[in-house]
């Protein structure tokens, strides 16, 4: 026998797999054949002598199984076997498996996708050289922690410090392009001659900056983003040494940045001029407009160079006691300073979408379980047969992989879609202040974190089923589920796992649920927060004056005039007011005041200034408190004057009126100086989750500026307005640069913060929705498995006289008991995640009880659905045929 089983492996060995088969199975028949002679002629009957011909061979199907085991490539051969049965069970059960697949894929996509954005804003690396040693520089003062830096501090630090390698500065600049089809606005940044040194970046066509050419008295130079390489001028190749004019000022293209270049803080910027400190604020020390960014020398940490340059700001406050006081620094991965808020809210989105990953995973653990108590009986009927431990617990592996594979393939196209439409629903002006999300997609990165879900999903769907019948039970063990029917302590066990994981679901649903409640009642609270004025039917229009054109004070005052004068006889046009920024936007652009006739306590009383035309407040309708408005009249040539809001009132002013009391600067200059005239009910100037500074508002004619927005209320629809409203400053000066024509609705439905708060309510909500779903079909699942294992006890009561609503209370008893717990512990680990994105919340507390209470009614009404339908059923059991079945 030893001699013919040599022999086939030799002939199993050398023969293609078809021919070998074949060849395998007539040989051993013919084997079988001489044997069953010698029994014949030995007088055994034809059917004994058979039966011991195959006994004396070993078994013929396990003669092949062994020599197709010792020859080819045994493991590839029972791994394709293998896979072939996992998909033929897996398609007779197509609900199981389109089931367990789509769970899986709904948690892969929304973890993918996320962590998508995620790596790409805070994993993966700047394009910098080496940026981890670039660091954001700022001054830092009370109301600012992160405050910009003045030109002549910038130029001290940099002289006086002893941790940066290099140190520079930038500054955003709306400018106006002349160009042959007329003037055109442009997005521009002014930047110290090493800043592109110092982030390690080389133009690709060109040259940088030299040193000194930042100067006052250097020539103008100017560097273009590759864009604008590309769109204005076509990609020449002979456009270095070209002349540009930006702002009526002349300056020499010397060089094209990279493609891939961006900075974010400072994005979208076609034009990155040489700094050239002009105008008053830039030689200014008490005027701060501009930010810094540094090299750290090799081996200097960000608290060594913050505690250096904490040091340099002291001897500043020192030698500057006036402008400098009070003053410190900051320092800040640029990283860091590149993303802002966008930080909380991405880690709070992939907290969420693990949670929900957790919901799908338990859900997919409890289908497992449930279909591996319906194979019972195979099981015990393939181990009766002799298939062993290993060859059970490989197929389980197997077909958890098949499951796994499908599910994760569907989870990462499905990611890279959602990833794709996330990103076309970031409106365009915000995305491009991101531009680190360009090449958002499926990188090494994503793919790895897909990798490691995939594994982790592996190991549930493979280990479960091996789990739940127990290593020690498959084998002889399972033959004892042939004498029962399969029932036993495995249907007991899955009820309680099965139990447990539902309550975890369900605690689970509860966090995002509470989460979306509390986010989406902020962002309520957040639209509807008292802004101080109206703003319906209010059409707004930045513009921008040509300096070369309005070089001076009083023509800004006389074009201002025309421009307010013209819209006013405009059809549908009720009032028209200028501002130099638009509410709603920002706090910013302070003032340092001091009052006349009080001892000065040499602190900087720090508040927004703001310059406004004499139809402003009553354009907005923001409320007079006391006093009077502007008039048109109050220019250069009048007695200076001021409005202030009713919180500047309130801390300078408490127990007094403050009508007629004189404000001014730090030094009560006699040109600072002015007399407060009226008081206005607080408008809100900075975002909608920010809190209400004080403020001043001075007469735009006593202070004009070349950038300001017209602010117009009309009767009609706004947006129809915008047109009309070019059209008339058009005609005033074709010159006059016009753009983000808007309502002021729109601008305040679609500012940074609003729009931050309403992405998060939406995102939360959804994955609140899912789990929501996936919490309420695990419990589903958990109280119809029960109902299907206790069909012959619910028979055997109903047969005994119970009533069909002793039957409703048995079994939403059951479920109350798993939904109560859910409930009780998602609402105090809701209460701590709400405590951890409290930064998100606005007007809302962690513990805020209607909504914690609203959700947990929610969910358990819908966890009473979805109880009642199992208990129906249960409660709809014939006792004769139940105990028939048995």
């Amino acid at each position: 026998m030893n001699r013919l089983r040599a022999w086939l492996l030799r002939l199993a060995g050398t023969l293609p797999n078809e021919r070998r088969e074949h060849e395998l199975a007539a040989e051993i028949e013919a084997h079988l054949q001489l044997h069953i002679d010698d029994n014949l002629r030995a007088g055994m009957a034809p059917e004994q002598a058979r039966r011991e011909a195959i006994l004396k061979l070993g078994g013929v199907e396990s003669t092949k199984q062994f020599c197709r085991e010792r020859n080819g490539i045994p493991l590839l051969e029972n791994l394709l076997r293998d896979v072939q049965f996992a998909l033929r069970q897996l398609r007779k059960n197509p609900g199981f498996t389109c089931t367990a697949v789509l769970m899986l894929a709904l948690g892969m996509c929304a973890a993918v996708a996320i962590f998508g954005f995620v790596d790409a804003s805070l994993i993966k690396p700047l394009p910098y050289r080496n940026p981890n040693r670039l660091v954001g520089v700022f001054e830092k003062v009370p109301l600012f922690p992160q405050s910009n830096l003045s030109y002549p501090d910038y130029l001290d630090w940099k002289k006086l410090n002893a941790v940066f390698g290099s140190l520079d500065v930038y500054r955003h600049d709306g400018c106006i392009v002349n160009t042959a089809s007329g003037a055109q606005p442009a997005m521009g940044t002014r930047v110290s001659d090493g800043f592109f040194r110092t982030l390690g970046v080389v133009p690709v066509l060109g040259r940088d900056f030299r040193t000194g050419e930042d100067l006052r008295d250097a020539p103008a130079t100017v560097l273009l983003s590759y864009t604008a390489w590309q769109t204005r001028y076509g990609g020449n190749q002979n456009v270095v040494g070209k002349t540009v004019t930006l702002d009526g000022v002349p300056h020499t293209i010397i060089g094209v940045l990279p493609a891939d270049f961006h900075f974010a803080p400072r994005e979208p910027s076609e034009f990155w001029m040489a700094f050239q400190p002009a105008g008053n604020c830039d030689l200014r020390r008490s005027c701060h407009g501009i930010y810094g960014v540094g090299r750290l020398k090799d081996g200097t940490t960000i608290e060594t160079a913050l505690a250096d340059l904490t040091s340099i700001a002291k001897q500043l406050e020192k030698q500057y006691p006036d402008s400098n006081r009070g003053q410190g620094a900051a320092v800040a991965p640029l990283s860091e300073v590149i993303v802002g808020p966008l930080r909380p809210i991405l880690l709070m989105l992939l907290s969420g979408t693990g949670l929900l990953l957790l919901i799908a995973g338990g859900n997919a653990a409890s289908l497992l379980l449930v279909r591996s108590e319906s194979r019972t009986r195979e099981i015990a009927v393939r181990s009766a047969l002799g298939a062993g431990r290993a060859r059970l617990v490989t197929q389980f592996v197997t077909e958890g992989l098949v499951l796994v594979a499908a599910g994760c393939l569907l989870g990462v196209a499905s990611a890279n879609w959602t990833m794709k439409l996330l990103l076309r629903l970031i409106p365009q002006d915000y995305l491009a202040s991101m531009p680190y999300l360009y090449d958002l997609g499926l990188n090494g990165r994503v793919l790895v974190f897909a990798g490691g879900i995939a594994l982790l999903a592996a190991v549930v769907f493979s280990l479960t089923p091996t789990l739940h019948f127990g290593l020690p039970r498959i084998g002889s063990g399972m033959r004892d589920k042939l004498a029962d029917g399969g029932r036993g302590s495995s249907g007991n066990t899955w009820r309680r796992l099965g139990s447990r994981l539902v309550v975890v679901e369900l605690a689970t649903a509860v966090v995002l649920l509470a989460g979306a409640g509390l986010l989406g009642k902020s962002l309520y609270l957040l639209l509807n927060v008292n802004l101080g004025l109206r703003p319906d039917h209010v059409a707004t229009l930045a513009v921008a004056a040509p300096p070369a054109n309005y070089a001076k004070d009083e023509q800004l005052a006389a074009l201002t005039r025309r421009i307010v004068g013209r819209i006013e006889t405009l059809p549908g046009v009720r009032s028209v007011g200028i501002g130099s920024q638009l509410p709603v936007s920002y706090n910013g652009n302070t003032d340092w005041i001091r009052i006349a006739g009080r001892p000065y306590n040499e602190l900087h009383n720090e508040v927004n200034e703001r310059d406004v035309s004499a139809g402003f407040f009553t354009t907005l309708q923001a409320k007079l408190l006391r006093g009077r408005y502007f008039t048109d009249a109050e220019d250069a040539s009048k007695p200076r004057v001021v409005i202030v809001n009713q919180a500047l009132a309130k801390k300078y002013f408490p127990s007094e009126d403050p009508i007629g009391k004189r404000i001014g600067d730090t030094e009560l200059k006699p040109k600072s100086i002015r007399e407060i005239i009226g008081v206005v009910e607080d408008v809100r100037e900075g975002s909608l989750d920010s809190e209400i500074w004080p403020a001043e508002y001075l007469p735009f004619n006593q202070s004009p500026d070349h950038y300001f927005t017209v602010i117009v209320r009309t009767s009609q629809e706004e947006r129809t307005l915008i047109p009309t409203l070019t059209g008339a400053i058009h005609q005033i000066d074709p010159h006059i640069v016009t753009l983000k024509g808007t309502s002021m609705e729109e601008a305040i439905h679609d500012s940074p913060s609003a729009y931050m708060h309403r992405s998060a309510v939406w995102l939360v909500s959804g994955f609140a929705f899912l789990a929501l779903v996936l919490g309420v079909v695990g419990l589903y699942g958990v109280v119809s498995y029960s109902v299907s294992q206790r069909t012959r006890e619910i028979g055997v009561r109903m047969a005994l006289g119970a009533e069909r609503g002793s039957i409703y209370d048995l079994i939403l008893r059951e479920a109350g008991r798993l939904v109560l717990v859910g409930i009780a512990i998602g609402l105090a680990c809701a209460v701590g995640a709400a405590s951890l994105m409290k930064g998100l919340l606005f007007g809302v507390r962690s513990w805020d009880v209607p909504t914690l209470a609203a959700v947990a009614a929610v969910l358990g009404m819908a966890a009473l659905v979805a109880s009642y339908l199992p208990a129906r059923r249960a409660a709809g059991v014939n006792p004769v045929e139940a105990l028939r079945a048995e």
